[in-house]
């Protein structure tokens, strides 16, 4: 069982991103995309998804970055650099940054996050939350007490159609009562960015990029 639960309220929310540099990020978005537009694909959903957890109430807010901030850093956010090793290795040591109580860490894939789905967590007493991507990977992880992250995420392999499964399974056998969070589309390839920007809220910095491209012409 799971012991236990730590104290609820509004949690820590952590954003594990890259600095939108050209030839560093969204690479399978090129071609069609050069490097360059596809650097600007990946900081307006970066851009998305901090200002988005600014508007959802927390503890503290930590941008967990392999990179240097930019312009497209809104004030609000502590800068940590990430851990060594591999994404799995890199996720478990951001939590370590977190303070006893409830953390949950979002990637910079999923522009078409709102505030309304991070809602409640933290202090809706479960252990663990966990958003599977329609890729198979994971949008969302959290736990209420972020040292378990230590010993549940090292070694799930990254990257792949199975990783969401090895992630929640491990959640599940660690007897943790886990809230599954909504599945959301992960922007790897164009056509990813196109049914993200379709479902992205009113006023999206992703969307707008993204159509600017596309009246540009490929």
């Amino acid at each position: 069982m799971s012991g236990p639960h730590p104290a609820t309220g509004p949690a820590t929310l952590l954003v594990i991103a890259k600095e939108p540099v050209p030839g560093r990020v969204k690479t399978r978005l090129t071609p069609p995309y050069t490097p360059m537009e596809a650097a600007a694909i990946a900081e307006a959903a970066l851009a998305d998804t901090l200002h988005t957890v600014l508007k959802t109430p927390a503890r503290r807010r930590v941008l967990v970055l392999d990179g240097a901030p930019g312009p497209w850093l809104p004030p609000g956010f502590d800068v940590l650099p990430q851990g060594s090793g591999g994404l799995d290795e890199r996720i478990a040591s951001a939590f370590a940054h977190c303070d006893r109580g409830p953390a949950l860490l979002v990637g910079m894939d999923t522009p078409q996050l709102t505030a309304d789905l991070l809602m409640g967590v933290g202090r809706d007493e479960y252990d663990a939350w966990f958003g599977p991507a329609a890729d198979g990977g994971f949008w969302a992880l959290g736990f209420g007490e972020p040292s378990r992250a230590e010993a549940l995420v090292p070694g799930v392999p990254m990257s792949t159609d199975h990783t969401g499964a090895v992630q929640r399974r491990r959640l599940a056998e660690a007897g943790l009562n886990v809230r599954d969070l909504p599945v959301l589309l992960d922007v790897d390839t164009a056509a990813d960015a196109v049914a993200v920007a379709a479902c992205c809220p009113v006023g999206s910095r992703f969307a707008t990029t993204l159509n600017s491209l596309a009246e540009v012409g490929r």
